[in-house]
C-alpha cells in the first residue's frame, strides 16, 4: 500500500496533497499539522474533492505514530512570513530548523523507516539536519534542491527558444539559494550544446541563469508566496521513489566529498539515493559546485 504523510500543510503542503489526491498517487495520505482547526479544514476539503474523484484514497489528519509505516513523509513546513521580499531562504531558518528537529525526533521515535523527502527551506541546511534528527542512512534523507531551479532554467531558455521545457536537457547544480549555478557544459537542446545555441540565438546566459535563480521570489512578489511549482516538484520525486523508477534526477543529498547536503543528480528509487554517479563538470563548474558548498556552512555556522 502506497502511505505519504505531509508534515506541514500550508501553502505548499497542501498543494502537494491536491496534486496527490487529484492524480491518486497514494492510497492512504496522512495529514499532519500543529495548527488543528486549519488542518481539520483541509482534511475535510480534501475528502470532500476525492469523492468526486475515480480513484478511492484514504485521507486523514493524523499524528507521528500514523506515518511509522510510511513509505514517503514530505516535509512542507515552514514560515514563508519571515522572508522579506528580495530577501534569502536562511531567513527562515531560526524557526525551520527547531521544528525540524522535533519533527525528525517524533519520527524517529516511532520507528519511521521510509524516505523523507524535504521541501522546507533553506532545503540542503533543514534536509541534513532532517538526517542527524531521523538517524536514518543519508540514502534516505533527501530534499528538492535545486530540481525546481533546474525546471527554471529550461522554461527561461525554452522561452526564448520557443520550445517545449522538456526538449532541454541540463542542471542547475549547487545550493537552492544565490549561490546556485547553471552547469552549461551539462546543457544541451535538440543534439546541440549551449555553447552552439548561444552563438546562434545571441542568447545572454547570464540573464537566463539569473532568471531561474530569483525565479521563485519572482512569483514570491506578487503572491507572497509560492506553492504550485514546488509542488509539482516535489510529487514528481515522490513518484519516483514510489514506483522504485531508478531514474536520473537531481535532489539535495549528503555529498561525502564535500561534506554538505547540496544538489547533483543521482538515481532514485524507492529506498531514496539507489546510485550515484560522477557528473563530467568543467573545472570551474567544480569550483563553484565547491564555493556553493562553503557558501552554505558559513550562512550556517552562526546559526544552528
Amino acid at each position: 500500500m502506497r502511505k505519504v504523510g505531509i508534515v506541514g500543510i500550508g501553502h505548499v503542503g497542501v498543494t502537494v496533497a491536491h496534486i496527490i489526491v487529484s492524480q491518486g498517487l497514494a492510497d492512504e495520505l496522512v495529514l499532519i499539522d500543529h495548527n488543528t482547526a486549519k488542518l481539520a479544514s483541509e482534511e475535510l476539503d480534501l475528502r470532500d474533492s476525492a469523492s468526486l474523484l475515480d480513484k478511492h484514497i484514504f485521507i486523514h489528519a493524523g499524528n507521528y505514530n500514523d506515518l511509522a509505516d510510511a513509505e514517503v513523509v514530505i516535509s512542507a513546513l515552514g514560515h514563508i512570513d519571515l522572508i522579506t521580499e528580495g530577501g534569502d531562504r536562511f531567513e527562515e531558518l531560526r524557526a525551520n530548523a527547531p521544528e525540524a528537529r522535533q519533527v525528525g525526533a517524533d519520527l524517529q521515535h516511532v520507528g519511521f523507516h521510509g524516505v523523507l523527502l524535504v521541501i522546507s527551506n533553506p532545503v540542503d541546511v533543514i534536509t541534513g539536519i532532517y538526517q542527524k534528527a531521523t538517524g536514518l542512512p543519508h540514502n534516505q534523507v533527501i530534499g528538492t534542491g535545486t530540481y525546481l531551479d533546474t525546471a527554471r532554467l529550461k522554461r527561461s531558455l525554452a522561452d526564448i527558444l520557443h520550445l517545449d521545457p522538456r526538449s532541454i536537457n541540463g542542471y542547475v547544480l549547487g545550493e537552492h539559494g544565490d549561490s546556485q549555478f547553471a552547469a552549461w557544459s551539462t546543457v544541451n537542446v535538440l543534439g546541440e550544446n549551449i555553447d552552439t545555441l548561444a552563438q546562434h540565438y545571441d542568447l545572454n546566459l547570464t540573464q537566463i541563469e539569473q532568471a531561474a535563480r530569483i525565479g521563485g521570489f519572482t512569483v514570491f512578489s506578487g503572491k507572497g508566496y509560492t506553492n504550485f511549482a514546488i509542488a509539482h516538484a516535489a510529487v514528481s520525486l515522490l513518484e519516483l521513489i514510489l514506483s522504485d523508477a531508478h531514474r536520473e534526477s537531481i535532489v539535495s543529498h549528503f555529498n561525502i566529498e564535500l561534506g554538505s547536503y547540496i544538489s547533483s543528480p543521482a538515481v532514485i528509487g524507492r529506498e531514496g539515493i539507489v546510485a550515484e554517479f560522477n557528473l563530467p563538470l568543467r573545472d570551474d563548474e567544480k569550483e563553484k559546485l565547491l564555493a556553493s558548498a562553503k557558501a552554505i556552512q558559513q550562512k550556517t555556522q552562526h546559526l544552528i
